[in-house]
């Protein structure tokens, strides 16, 4: 099982870690199989980090895609900023995975950083923390991602991230115009994350770049 917070700082971090890549690999097994993606399908794993879906699904044919270059990610690798352009052909993924990244994009960034993921993939997997969840998942902090950034810098250092990121999380609007419909992965009562699948109908046709809403 992957070290969810393995930059992470502190005994929090330590503790949380497991219970993250439980929740990761629950979430993992109800969702993806949504996608319908079948044997030899090819996929393009968006902000894969140092192995990404591979950890998850070590059979599929993975290219890991980051915008900072990973020497040791296992399999085909290309450095790129998908909000600037990714260098794939219309539909040349089978499916676009991108799981706890988009929060990291800018909110300015985010319509071109999607419609690259729907232009590239016939089918997409895209997941994210939900802002209506009261712990900051990158912090461990309570309520840090409602607060402004002026409060939240010096409140950041108290958490597990270390250093400062300003991090955006996404309501469930935002994830619908982005990417279609966005599924819900609940911790008890509460929305956790919000998960968008478009499903790989036809291995022969295109999906369409546009999102139906």
């Amino acid at each position: 099982m992957p070290d969810v917070y393995a930059s992470a700082r502190g005994p929090l971090a330590r503790v949380a870690s497991p219970l993250a890549g439980r929740a990761r690999a629950r979430r993992h097994a109800r969702f993806f199989t949504m996608t319908h993606i079948p044997a030899g399908a090819r996929v393009l794993d968006v902000g894969c980090g140092r192995i990404g879906l591979r950890a998850l699904e070590p059979e599929l044919d993975v290219t890991g895609v980051d915008v900072v270059d990973r020497a040791d990610y296992p399999g085909p690798f290309v450095r790129a900023d998908a909000a600037a352009g990714l260098p794939f052909a219309d539909g040349e993924f089978d499916l676009v995975y991108c799981s706890s990244v988009i929060e990291h994009v800018p909110p300015a960034r985010r319509a071109a950083f999607a419609a690259e993921i729907r232009r590239v993939g016939r089918g997409w997997f895209v997941q994210t923390p939900a802002l209506s969840f009261p712990i900051e998942p990158h912090s461990l902090l309570p309520a840090a991602h409602w607060l402004p950034v002026a409060l939240r810098r010096p409140y950041w250092r108290l958490g597990a991230a270390g250093e400062w990121e300003e991090i955006s999380l996404l309501a469930r609007a935002e994830m619908e115009a982005l990417f279609g419909p966005a599924m819900a992965e609940r911790f008890g009562p509460l929305v956790k994350s919000w998960v968008c699948v478009r499903p790989l109908k036809d291995p022969g046709a295109r999906a369409d770049a546009s999102v139906s809403r």
